[in-house]
């Protein structure tokens, strides 16, 4: 038997992210680029205030069921309803969340203290059978959850005691504890989730969490109201605002008039151009922060000619990264090599393991048209442009993708844009029928928490959600098997280097950019957390009122 040890203790002891980092950014006029500072928070909000107005730029959510989020809308508002068993921080470090302690007594057994005292929306108190219930739905196939993978070495879940859940494992699983801070671990009310069935999550059905905010309203194609949570559980968190409105603006002209006349107050994922007229008004400030964030360009399907890695690398060597950062990002991103960004371990035992890994890959290529041509020549033969899919009214996107498309001109590859609504771009993510008859996808990408290889496995493994062209490498599926069940962080992050590798110069993926996080805030409030952390944090909870 293992030796007893808190997984909570261990993983709180570090941070994926330091709290603070240097970057560079471009002034956007081509000239060199200036020092930035990328911070994790910001000064904390003081005052109580009776309304927040927050936009969501990339439209309005589909569903805020936490087993079936996986997009930046639903993240953005659902972190701050539904309490996970374990707490992201703005540094991506862990703390405890609705589970007080998270154990593993040996490596088939993860125990789950809960914290007693908690309480639903409507005053239930928190029992080991939601919590139960929350997990198992996800493996359900009729909940048609995103996060079942996490469960394959469980085994079975149980109450051990009045305020205690067990797990029992196949084996070690260092995932499956990361994964607790996620949406994955998010826990909602056993039998409302069983009342509103598949409308769970939905504007009609509702949500019963225990988070510091409750949903007050969801009107469809207007706007999604939270209301305080007055008798949250967490003493230290308890909300300052009495209420946030979400409004859905994809136009980036729009969200700029909007964050200047005062209408909204804030938004994550800010555009550059829009960054760009907010900083000459003054009326509120611009933070960076650091980011788990990629930007990629993927086929939609396998039966495309664009799942052909000879076409794949003829893109890969026409475009000119660097150009794109500074003309689209603003300068506010880094090059990528391979499908994780370096920050997502940084705070990992084996960081200098796993950073030394990524070293080691191949530089990212500088532009060769000549040599993008012959791959051309090689690559399956194109009857017509490939379609590229981006989500409509989003202006980075198609800024990025009509660069991407010029480009692919110069070697004799038509590129057809296509935008499409943003319900359809977030359910194509999920739903094959969607990606039919789309070539290409510019993905705006991210990582849940400090984990590269569960990311990477739902894109490179047979059975992960994300492989749409049903890439399959033996040996990195095994070794990536290896880095998730290894008790030890340096033989995991050896396993890791592996598999990446081996997937890097093979899966179908075109590696184009890390993007840093990019909020504002006008300057009656303050407290929002100004890392890429907020997507699995109840941010809106730090968010009050500047003091006067």
């Amino acid at each position: 038997m293992a030796a007893k040890k808190s997984v909570l203790a261990l993983l709180t002891s570090v941070g994926l992210l330091a709290a603070t980092a240097c970057t560079s950014s471009s002034n956007g006029n081509g000239t060199a680029p200036k020092p930035v500072r990328l911070t994790t928070t910001t000064a904390a909000g003081t005052a109580e205030v009776d309304r927040i107005t927050w936009a969501l730029p990339y439209g309005e959510p589909t569903t805020l069921d936490p087993a079936k989020i996986g997009d930046y809308s639903p993240q953005t508002v659902e972190a701050n309803l539904c309490d996970t068993l374990t707490r992201m921080n703005a540094d991506f470090s862990l703390s405890p969340g609705l589970a007080q302690k998270v154990t593993w007594t040996d490596h088939q057994t993860l125990v789950l203290d809960l914290r007693p005292g908690v309480t639903f929306w409507d005053g239930t108190p928190l029992a080991p059978e939601d919590v139960i219930h929350s997990l198992e739905r996800q493996r359900n196939p009729s909940t048609q959850a995103l996060y079942g993978n996490y469960l394959t070495a469980v085994t079975a879940i149980e109450a051990t005691g009045p305020h205690q859940v067990t797990l029992r494992t196949r084996g070690y699983d260092q995932t499956l504890t990361k994964a607790l801070s996620t949406s994955f671990g998010a826990v909602s009310q056993k039998a409302y989730a069983e009342k509103a069935g598949p409308s769970y999550g939905t504007a009609k059905g509702g949500l019963m969490c225990t988070g510091p905010f409750r949903l007050s309203s969801w009107k469809s194609g207007n706007g999604i109201t939270l209301e305080r949570n007055d008798a949250y559980w967490d003493t230290k968190l308890e909300p300052k605002a009495k209420r946030i409105e979400f409004q859905f603006v994809t136009n980036n002209n729009t969200l700029t008039s909007a964050l200047l006349s005062g209408e909204l107050d804030g938004t994550y994922e800010l555009p550059p151009s829009s960054a760009t007229a907010l900083d000459k008004a003054g009326n509120g400030a611009v933070h960076l922060g650091p980011s788990t964030q990629n930007v990629l360009l993927i086929p939609g399907n396998a039966e495309s000619p664009a799942a052909d890695r000879k076409l794949l690398d003829a893109l890969s060597l026409v475009i000119d990264r660097e150009a794109l950062i500074r003309n689209v990002f603003g300068g506010d991103a880094t090059t990528l090599k391979s499908l994780v960004p370096p920050l997502t371990w940084r705070g990992d035992k084996a960081a200098a393991q796993f950073d030394a890994a990524y070293a080691a890959l191949p530089d990212v290529p500088k532009p060769d048209t000549e040599r993008a041509k012959k791959l051309v020549a090689q690559a399956r033969p194109l009857s017509h442009p490939l379609v590229a899919a981006i989500p409509a009214g989003d202006q980075r996107g198609l800024q990025a993708l009509t660069f991407i498309q010029a480009a692919a001109k110069k070697i004799g590859v038509g590129i057809e844009i296509k935008q499409l609504q943003p319900a359809e771009m977030s359910s194509l993510f999920y739903d094959p029928s969607v990606r039919k008859g789309l070539d290409l996808i510019l993905t705006f990408g991210y990582v849940t928490m400090p984990d590269p290889s569960s990311y990477v496995a739902e894109s490179v493994t047979p059975r992960g959600i994300f492989n749409w062209t049903s890439y399959n490498n033996p040996e990195v599926t095994r070794l990536l098997d290896q880095a998730r069940s290894s008790s030890d962080p340096t033989d995991s992050a050896k396993a890791y280097a592996e598999a990446q590798a081996l997937f890097t110069p093979t899966t179908p993926a075109v590696f184009l950019a890390s993007t840093h996080e990019r909020m504002f805030m006008n300057k009656r409030i303050s407290g929002a957390p100004a890392s890429f952390a907020y997507m699995g944090m109840p941010w809106a909870a730090y968010l009050g009122g500047t003091a006067k």
